[in-house]
């Protein structure tokens, strides 16, 4: 199964796509380097949350959109993290 940078790239490249945007134009309305959106497009890179709705702005969509077609698989454990101290 692809990795969910990888998911997350090609649903951004298809409602690009789908909106007749180039990278370019999508990079700008966004406000972000047309190296990062190519980044994020194929799957090398994550966005933050925030990038994540900027990028939803700028294709006229609720961020939820851009998550919905996300396949994560169920039975897989939680990846261990480090608790915060207190």
């Amino acid at each position: 199964m692809d990795s969910i940078a990888s998911q997350f790239g090609a649903i951004l490249r298809d409602l690009r796509t789908a909106q007749g945007l180039s990278q370019e134009e999508l990079a700008f309305r966004a406000g972000m380097s047309v190296p990062y959106l190519s980044d994020l497009e194929r799957g090398r890179s994550s966005p933050s949350l925030a990038m994540v709705v900027d990028l939803a702005r700028a294709l006229a969509t609720h961020p939820s959109v851009m998550l919905e077609g996300l396949i994560i698989e169920g039975g897989a454990e939680p990846p261990r993290r480090k608790r915060p101290k207190d």
